[in-house]
C-alpha cells in the first residue's frame, strides 16, 4: 500500500512525540502508540497493529537505552535477568494476538491501562513480604554523581517479567508501562533507575516480539512495514530528547505523567469498545 510523503512526515512527527514521552516515563511509547493506531486504523487487525507497535518500540527502546547508558542509570545486571525472563512470553503473546477480535482487544487494552493508572495515582508502594533468597544489593552512581542503593529480589522480578512479556507482546505495548510500575512499586527500584532499566529490557523483549511477528507473516503485504519505518525514524530522535528531559524531572512527576496518559487513553478506548 502506498504511503504518501505527507502521511510519512506526520507519522514521523507522531513518532518523535511518542519517543520523547515514552523515554521520559521508561515505557517505550507502545502504550500510547497502540491505542492511537487502534483509533487511526479501525479496520485493521490487532495483529498488524501490534506488529507495527512492537517494531517501533524496539527502535525507541534501543535509542533510549543508549542515552540512558551514557547517564549510567541502567541496572544492566538485573535487566539482563528480567529481559531473558520476558522472552517466552513475548513470543507467545505475539502468536496469540492473531486469534482475538478487535472489539475484545480494544476493551482489554482499555481495562489494563485504567488499572495501571489507578495503581500509579495511588502514590503508595506495594511491596510483598521480603524475599529471603535470590536478593542482591545494587549500588549505582550515575553520571551526575548521585548514588542509588537498593535491594533486588531477582527471582521474584524474573517471575513478574515472564508475565509482563506475554501481556505486553499480546497488547503490542512493549511492556514498559507495566514493568516500570512493577519495578518501582513491587520490587523497590528508584524511579530513575527503573525507567532506564525498563528501556533495556524493552529493547530485548520488543525485538523478539517483532521478529516473531515477521516470522508469523504480520508484515506480509508491506502495509505495516512502511508505517513502522516512518514512525521509527521519529521515535529514535524523540528517545534522545526524552532521555535528556528526564534529567530535569523528579521521580513522582514522571509517575504522574505516566498515569495521566494511561487514564486518558483508557477512557477513549473503553468508550470506543462499548
Amino acid at each position: 500500500m502506498h504511503l504518501d510523503a505527507t502521511t510519512a512526515v506526520l507519522l514521523a512527527l507522531l513518532g518523535f512525540g511518542i519517543g520523547a514521552f515514552g523515554t521520559v516515563v521508561g515505557a517505550g511509547g507502545g502504550f500510547i502508540l497502540t491505542p492511537i493506531l487502534l483509533l487511526l486504523y479501525p479496520h485493521d487487525s490487532a495483529r498488524t497493529l501490534t506488529a507495527i507497535s512492537l517494531t517501533v518500540v524496539f527502535f525507541n527502546a534501543s535509542s533510549g537505552t543508549v542515552a540512558y547508558a551514557r547517564q549510567r542509570r541502567t541496572d544492566f545486571r538485573s535487566g539482563t535477568v528480567f529481559a531473558l525472563a520476558t522472552l517466552p512470553g513475548a513470543v507467545g503473546g505475539a502468536l496469540v494476538v492473531g486469534v482475538v477480535s478487535r472489539h475484545l482487544f480494544d476493551g482489554l487494552m482499555g481495562v489494563v491501562l485504567a488499572v495501571l493508572a489507578v495503581w500509579l495515582l495511588s502514590g503508595e508502594r506495594w511491596l510483598p513480604p521480603p524475599a529471603r533468597r535470590h536478593v542482591v544489593r545494587r549500588l549505582l552512581t550515575d553520571r551526575q554523581g548521585l548514588l542509588y542503593e537498593y535491594d533486588v529480589p531477582l527471582l521474584r522480578g524474573a517471575a513478574y517479567s515472564l508475565v509482563v512479556g506475554f501481556v505486553s507482546s499480546f497488547l503490542g505495548i512493549g511492556g514498559g508501562v507495566i514493568h516500570v510500575p512493577l519495578l518501582v512499586r513491587a520490587l523497590g527500584f528508584p524511579t530513575h533507575i527503573a525507567t532506564a532499566t525498563s528501556h533495556f529490557v524493552l529493547a530485548v523483549m520488543s525485538g523478539v516480539g517483532a521478529l516473531t511477528h515477521v516470522a508469523a507473516g504480520s508484515f506480509a503485504h508491506g502495509y505495516g512495514v512502511r508505517r513502522a519505518a516512518a514512525l521509527s525514524v521519529g521515535v529514535v530522535a524523540g528517545a534522545q530528547a526524552g532521555a535528556h528531559l528526564s534529567l530535569r524531572l523528579r521521580g513522582r512527576v514522571i509517575e504522574l505523567l505516566l498515569a495521566a496518559a494511561l487514564l486518558g487513553l483508557a477512557v477513549r478506548l473503553l468508550v470506543a469498545a462499548a
